[in-house]
């Protein structure tokens, strides 16, 4: 099949497109995530058969979805989008669709296509960051996706913070069951805690960000805290991967303090203390997702 469908599951939205054989989309539609586990699977369905409509019943279906597929169950687990776990949600969405499905991941379909043919295309290691409420990975070598054995590579944000300071002691509970993963502290949740506990003051990460650019000093303070921690982070992934480019999405990744003026950070705490990174910001945007999701059968 020539033509690819990509669906995305988010908290709030389900996108979906149909994609030429060239990588053009031909159809494209956007709506919000219904509550409950067989409403959220009809509405995938309803989503594909449109799309099919469209390609005339001749297109391959890739979805992306927070969470990830347990090898030994076949059940879905670890998704914020708690309804669909402990389900056989592949199985079951390729039953409602009545054909075959790749269900992935979300952060690794957002990795996929920046790799293939986004800021990371041309590159043999590309570590993926979405940094927006949560902390997601993905990792793409040679073209292909990473999942490892166990299906859990790239998970990022739950590494612990790497070289934590007296003021990140003791570490934050996370909803894993573990304490001082790296998404409780380098994510848009994580830095409204991080201010709310410097200031006294509760505000969303906008606001943070708004206030930093008028010159608010604890809300810089609060900025700087965050790019130090994902400086952290990438740097404890060099010396496990050492990634030819780190490509960072996600709602903070239009702060130049996750992207351009990161690599000097990331360097300062590499195990050479002089590594020369590559940090780009993705090129696809928020679409990478139903893009990566379409070509999970490439």
């Amino acid at each position: 099949m020539t033509q690819r469908i990509g669906i995305d599951l988010g908290g709030t939205k389900i996108d979906c497109a149909l994609l030429s054989e060239a990588g053009e989309v031909q159809h494209s539609m956007r709506v919000e995530t219904p509550q409950g586990y067989d409403a959220i699977v009809r509405e995938i369905a309803a989503q594909a058969w449109a799309a099919q409509q469209v390609a005339g019943g001749k297109a391959s279906i890739g979805i992306g979805s927070p969470g990830s597929q347990s090898p030994l169950t076949g059940l879905w687990r670890n998704s914020n989008i708690v309804a669909c776990n402990g389900k056989p949600f592949a199985a079951d969405l390729a039953a409602a669709i009545g054909q075959p499905v790749k269900l992935e991941n979300d952060a690794n379909c957002f990795a996929l296509s920046e790799a293939l043919d986004g800021a990371g295309k041309g590159s043999g290691t590309v570590a993926f960051f979405t940094v927006g409420t949560a902390l997601g990975g993905g990792l793409v070598i040679n073209g292909r996706l990473h999942v490892g054995a166990n299906a859990e590579a790239a998970e990022f944000g739950h590494t612990g913070l790497p070289w934590p300071t007296d003021g990140e002691w003791p570490p934050l509970p996370c909803f894993c069951g573990k304490r001082g993963c790296a998404e409780q502290y380098v994510s848009g949740t994580g830095l409204a805690r991080d201010y709310k506990v410097a200031t006294g003051h509760a505000l969303p990460g906008k606001e943070i960000v708004k206030r930093a650019r008028f010159g608010e000093t604890e809300a810089k303070a609060a900025l700087a805290r965050l790019q130090d921690r994902l400086a952290r982070v990438a740097a404890n992934l060099v010396a496990v991967i050492d990634p030819d480019v780190f490509v960072i999405g996600g709602g903070l990744s239009t702060l130049p303090e996750l992207v351009e003026e990161l690599p000097p950070l990331i360097a300062h705490y590499s195990f050479s203390g002089s590594a020369q990174v590559k940090v780009l910001r993705a090129a696809h945007g928020e679409t990478s997702g139903v893009l990566g999701a379409a070509r999970l059968w490439d």
